[in-house]
């Protein structure tokens, strides 16, 4: 299957329902813009939903498909990105069954999220196989895409870094071929004279002095190769490292700036701390939750003065209001000039501007469940393309076809 030419980025989510605003500024957001740029893989993360919900997993069907349904009101435009369902690609499955037998047990166990999850969730068996081993079903739904970004938060660093020292590995133990250097060669002589020097001058610079800059430039160098294969760029890429061929690349963790959008009381938004707007919350629900929701606690009346920076309120405005009014809300919060219902005002008419397209459209889709289930359909086909490609290039290079 022929590639864009875009470098690819890889983003997945846990089916949880509805989405809400947090989901919006934190990631969706993100994606949109993302769309225009990479070649975008976006997935329903429904594996690793059973991870923690094993017990009932009834709720997940429609999870799923109302997930879905807000990112394509939102925007996430299925004719720049392929969005699919990963239990609909089965090769997820099988590159993490064969990842397993080579990645140690320790480097799962060392995952900050193992044990942090556990503790947080102490509601839930999490002595399970498929939860300690879901860092590595991570990996397989990057790599299998090939995907040079993964769009993260801080606290996911870490599963990307796994992923890196995974592909390192298993490159490492699989990425060797007959005739290595003599297809190396071939693919030099493709890129013309005045590039194979430039590449062969860089991989000296970087295996002799450890110019990392160099190895850069190599790597940038061969993205902009139209004359070579795939395989042959992966060879050349793995050449740098003198390992032999790169059957994966180390995908890069891209750093997603984190949402200034606080919860309703001013910790984290998230449905299981009861705090949320959803993206299609009834306008009604919408504006009695924002003009209920707690504010400074140091501010009894409308007299006392406040401190906007200790209020949930705050982070709304620095999100849907522009910067005068943020100047007006903390010359008449800190002075006493304002009473919070003033305050809240300006963020409810954002709010609800901001989620009327949003709930319009999601409307459309609801009654057209046939469109989502095609496009759906479609991603999944396209991704499966993509994965029995790489999965043919794995059991090869593990010696697993028997002719």
């Amino acid at each position: 299957m022929a590639s864009s030419g875009k470098q690819r980025v890889l983003s997945g989510m846990r089916p949880t329902g509805q989405l809400h605003l947090g989901h919006y500024h934190g990631v969706l957001k993100n994606w949109i813009e993302l769309q225009k740029e990479y070649e975008c893989f976006f997935f329903v993360a429904d594996w690793h939903a059973l991870t923690t919900e094993y017990e009932d997993p009834t709720i997940i069907e429609k999870s799923v498909w109302d997930m879905v349904i807000d990112w394509l009101a939102v925007g996430v435009n299925p004719g720049a990105a392929k969005l699919f369902i990963q239990s609909r690609v089965p090769e997820h499955a099988e590159l993490h069954l064969l990842l397993s037998m080579s990645t140690p047990l320790s480097w799962l166990e060392r995952v900050p999220s193992y044990k942090d999850q556990q503790e947080k969730l102490t509601n839930k068996d999490l002595t399970t196989y498929g939860f300690l081993g879901y860092p590595l079903l991570q990996t397989a739904d990057i790599i299998i895409y090939k995907a040079g970004h993964v769009p993260v938060g801080e606290d996911q660093v870490a599963h990307v870094e796994l992923a890196r020292e995974v592909v390192r590995r298993f490159n490492n133990l699989y990425g060797k071929e007959p005739d290595f250097e003599d297809k190396v060669e071939a693919a030099l002589k493709k890129m013309g004279k005045k590039n194979a020097k430039l590449y062969k001058n860089l991989r000296k610079s970087y295996q002799e002095q450890g110019d990392i800059q160099s190895l850069e430039k190599a790597k940038a160098l061969l993205e902009s190769q139209q004359n070579i294969s795939i395989g042959d760029r992966e060879r050349l890429s793995g050449f740098l490292d003198g390992l032999g061929k790169a059957i994966f690349p180390e995908p890069q963790a891209l750093l997603t700036p984190a949402s200034k959008l606080l919860g309703l009381d001013g910790q984290k938004m998230s449905k299981s701390y009861g705090n949320t707007i959803s993206l299609r919350e009834n306008p009604a629900v919408v504006e009695e939750k924002l003009r209920t929701m707690q504010t400074d606690p140091a501010r009894v009346r409308k007299t006392d003065p406040g401190e906007p920076s200790k209020c949930p309120v705050w982070s709304f405005h620095q999100v849907y209001t522009d910067e005068s009014t943020r100047e007006w809300v903390v010359d008449g919060c800190t002075n006493a000039r304002i009473g919070c219902i003033d305050c809240k005002k300006p963020l409810i008419d954002a709010v609800l501007k901001e989620q009327s397209p949003i709930r319009e459209r999601a409307e459309e889709y609801m009654n057209d469940p046939e469109t989502v289930r095609g496009i759906i359909a479609d991603g999944c086909e396209a991704a499966r393309d993509v994965a029995r490609e790489t999965l043919e290039e794995v059991r090869d290079a593990m010696h697993l076809v028997y002719r």
